[in-house]
């Protein structure tokens, strides 16, 4: 029998395959081939063929047929043919096969070998593929090659602990006295992996934490000895000395320095010296000093050390690399809430970036400049914001008006500015804003009673030379209808006067209703403002019958519904008209804050005085399956019967229809990346009632909110739909949802959270259990 052919006549053979199936029909003749060649034993040139097949599974090939070759390969006594066989294993093999199990004892044997590669080998693949099973059985070994004086072996042994502490973490103890003697080498590669090691460990167990707390003076002798250490050419990159150990060791100071005020002292004067001395031009230097900006954020570092980390992002700023542009931003964003005022010294660099060419470092310093403003810049920020909004991309502008609305609700200094800004930002971009843009800024008009004619007018003369902006024209259209009147005074300080005729108006407005660009809630608008100006003006109010008349037949239903019930007003009511269509009163902003602090008393007040409040639900439209929490469909909770008290207090007690008198605490259920949850009950005898308030403190907005809750199937739930699906950034606003569970069996409530958002165009989904509830929830 021929021998087979080389690997490299078998890539060469491939790469001639003009198509996928001549490929195809290569690569299955020489399986056909190997798949002979291992049934006859042929042990000369199974590592050729192992070699072969390993090629072909890189290519997305079948090649479990070789696993048990590749174990004969582990068991031979050659060193080639160990090289391939564990390499195979790596490939064809993992922890979900039983046959991994099969090379256990061939590692044990190879990791007591003489010789240091085949040592390696045994250690690279445990660390690759070696499951909790086999980490228990071969650990002994692994923790004497710690022990052991060759460099090579140690540094592979430490790595393969990384491992074995990932899988089975109560083995943890075993490590820690020999990491102990791994900090005292010198060579690098050594402590490169023990640092790693100890990195792993202390993120795993508190008490490995605590005790390596100990050891942060002989970290930062380490991180010192590499800083200070002259030119060695076996360690340097681009100028800097072994950056990789540097950035692994600052990381380490990093966790052991969280919230720990003795270790993060040590650590002062090592991790200034680091952010002084590194070079800033090369990449390596660059890498450095982020770690060490990283680090002196989550530490408990002194104030001159905070400034000088905001300032070296400062720097990250100007360089002309995008990426450590962007990673700048983010970090700054994370300190603004905690150093506020040393990254408003770089408010004009973050402000250039948002010039950028790239989307990505575009919308992070648009993120950090809402973070920036306060009522001192607000005036000068918003002018760059809304550059910003007039010159951005289109899928772009919708985050940052959101933003833009929220920041000049929160600061601004007059109520014309706030006007004025909120008239740009739908100028340039109406079609963009949210659903309730429209809503808040007429509340806003609504409150400024002296703006009321400055305000109409504005909105007039912009409307009369662009109508496509929707947003825009419906709060033009409500202006009109409320003070159309002072709009044809033109009674207006603030502004020069215009002349405005009754005529100039309707046809505005007619123009409107016409107009293909309008939406129908537009016409809506549009049509009901043309109706309350017939009580405004004196001359036109035939037309105005007229236009009304016309609309009754209209095949938009909700359009056709107003015209008709206008016509009846004037037709049988126009006695009441004046009446009926007279102005609005102030509308006054009522936020979440306000209603959570309402009094028990006053919301129990408003139950009936003779029986407790029937409750009468339906079944919510969520997934009944939600987290495998929920057995099968939970039923609808049965009406609630009144019951009467037949003691001589019972006719009292009865007046607060059932609500317990005793207050429950109420409970942040989830809280982490900016989202905080909080519930707050009321309950009535087993019915509880739970009002989910969900908070965004993050600089942009959370869109496309989601809640679901899920409990055991012995209680009964009912979700009601949310207040929104958008939590305002800034805690600017919240979403609220009222949950009603039926406990008749009175059982500890438990509870599993869904939550999903999105946030900067990514879809977060996070998932949580709660089982602290109060115990006056359920007993």
């Amino acid at each position: 029998m021929l021998p087979p052919s080389r690997l490299q006549e078998l890539i060469r053979l491939i790469r001639t395959a003009k198509t996928q199936a001549q490929e195809r029909d290569i690569i299955q003749k020489e399986c056909a081939d190997i798949r002979s060649a291992f049934r006859e034993e042929d042990s000369n040139y199974r590592s050729r063929n192992v070699a072969k097949l390993l090629y072909m599974h890189m290519l997305g090939y079948p090649a479990h047929f070789g696993q048990m070759e590749c174990l004969k390969l582990i068991a031979s006594q050659r060193f080639t043919d160990k090289r391939m066989g564990y390499l195979g294993a790596m490939l064809l093999l993992d922890e979900r096969q039983d046959a991994h199990l099969l090379i256990t004892n061939s590692i044990k044997n190879d990791l007591n070998h003489s010789n240091q590669f085949v040592q390696a080998l045994a250690l690279c693949t445990l660390s690759c593929m070696g499951s909790a099973e086999m980490c228990r059985d071969l650990v002994s070994e692994v923790d004497n090659l710690l022990r052991n004086s060759n460099p090579y072996i140690k540094k592979k042994a430490a790595l393969c602990a990384v491992h074995i502490v990932r899988k089975v973490p109560e083995l943890i103890e075993m490590f820690i006295p020999a990491c102990k003697r791994l900090l005292s080498e010198k060579q690098h590669g050594v402590l490169y992996g023990a640092v790693t090691l100890i990195m792993e460990m202390c993120q795993r167990s508190t008490d490995a934490l605590a005790h390596f707390r100990k050891l942060v003076l002989r970290l930062v002798e380490i991180l010192k000895e590499i800083v200070m250490s002259g030119y060695s050419p076996e360690h340097n990159v681009s100028g800097i000395s072994d950056p990789f150990l540097q950035v692994r060791v600052l990381r380490l100071l990093r966790i052991l320095g969280h919230n720990d005020e003795a270790s993060s002292e040590i650590m002062n004067d090592v991790l200034a010296q680091v952010a002084t001395n590194t070079d800033t031009n090369k990449n390596a230097g660059n890498a450095i000093l982020y770690e060490t900006v990283l680090t002196i954020m989550d530490i408990q570092s002194v104030s001159g050390l905070r400034v000088l980390a905001v300032n070296i992002l400062g720097r990250f700023l100007l360089n002309n690399d995008r990426n450590i542009r962007y990673v700048a931003l983010i970090s700054l964003l994370k300190m603004v809430q905690t150093d506020n005022l040393a990254v408003q010294r770089h408010r004009g660099t973050i402000v250039d970036c948002m010039r950028d060419q790239d989307d990505s470092v575009k919308r992070r310093a648009l993120e950090l400049s809402f973070a920036l403003v306060n009522s001192n810049n607000v005036r000068g920020m918003m002018k760059e914001l809304l550059y910003f909004l007039e010159n951005c991309k289109p899928e772009q502008k919708a985050d940052c008006a959101s933003g833009i609305f929220l920041t000049a609700e929160k600061y601004a200094p007059s109520k014309r500015w706030h006007i004025d800004t909120t008239l740009r930002v739908l100028t340039t971009a109406g079609n963009y804003v949210r659903d309730d843009a429209v809503a808040n800024f007429i509340q806003l008009i609504s409150s400024a009673n002296e703006l009321h004619a400055y305000t109409v007018l504005k909105l007039y003369t912009t409307i009369m030379h662009d109508i496509s902006q929707q947003p825009l024209v419906q709060v033009t259209m409500w202006c009109i209808g409320e003070y159309g009147d002072l709009l044809l005074s033109g009674q207006c300080e603030e502004t020069e006067p215009i002349q405005v005729t009754e005529d100039d108006v309707l046809d505005i407005l007619e123009t409107v209703l016409q107009s293909h660009m309008s939406l129908p809630i537009t016409r809506a608008y549009a049509l009901t403002a043309i109706m309350k100006l017939s009580t405004r003006i004196r001359e036109n109010v035939d037309r105005i019958r007229k236009v009304v008349s016309i609309y009754g037949s209209c095949i938009d239903v909700e359009l056709q519904q107003r015209a008709v019930e206008y016509n009846c007003i004037f037709k049988k009511f126009d006695h009441m008209r004046s009446a009926v269509l007279e102005r609005m009163p102030s509308m006054e902003r009522i936020t979440d804050t306000a209603n959570n602090k309402e009094p028990n008393d006053k919301k129990e007040e408003k139950a009936p005085a003779t029986e407790k409040p029937v409750v009468n639900l339906t079944q919510p439209n969520q997934a009944n399956d939600l987290l495998d929490l929920l057995v099968d469909p939970s039923p609808t909770i049965p009406p609630h019967q009144p019951t009467k008290d037949t003691t001589s207090g019972g006719a009292l007690l009865d007046l607060l229809g059932g609500i317990e008198l005793a207050g429950i605490t109420p409970l942040i259920a989830f809280n982490k990346n900016g989202l905080m949850i909080e519930f707050s009950f009321q309950r009535a005898d087993s019915l509880l009632s739970i009002t989910m308030r969900a908070s965004n403190s993050t600089g942009s907005d959370m869109t496309d909110f989601v809640f679901q809750a899920a409990i055991p199937k012995s209680f009964q739930i009912q979700i009601l739909s949310p207040s929104g699906n958008i939590i305002p950034a800034f805690n600017n606003g919240a979403v609220t949802q009222v949950i009603k569970l039926l406990n008749p069996q009175k059982q500890p409530l438990k509870m599993r959270l869904r939550l999903c958002y999105s946030q900067t165009g990514n879809a977060v989904q996070e998932t949580c259990e709660i089982s602290h509830f109060p115990p006056q929830c359920w007993q």
